[in-house]
């Protein structure tokens, strides 16, 4: 038996949230890195739009998955299995392809 749709969206969330940082971190140092919008050489105005629709988007997506307050159930460890998998899988990449590195 798969995931519920409830424990998809917080695991989406997680990603999101986490993608969020590094951008928000390169406007607030006002570096460029990597975006979808601006492409390698994003500055950090693009970053700070894309780390915004980012966190606002996983934070969305985690109040739908989990509207009812109380205690936090499987939807937590789907949120944190979430972030952790999108952390280890940008840590990778940036380690192998150098993405963002001036040493490319």
């Amino acid at each position: 038996m798969g995931p519920t749709r409830a424990e998809a969206g917080a695991f989406t969330a997680g990603a999101l949230c986490v993608n969020s940082l590094p951008h928000l971190a390169t406007a607030a140092t006002g570096h460029r890195h990597l975006t979808p919008l601006g492409g390698r050489d994003s500055s950090p105005g693009v970053n700070a739009a894309w780390g915004t629709i980012n966190l606002v988007a996983g934070l969305a997506l985690l109040r739908r998955a989990a509207p009812d307050p109380g205690r936090w159930d499987s939807r937590l460890v789907a949120f944190e299995l979430g972030s952790a998998v999108f952390a280890a899988w940008m840590f990778g990449s940036e380690a192998v392809a150098k993405m963002n590195s001036r040493h490319r």
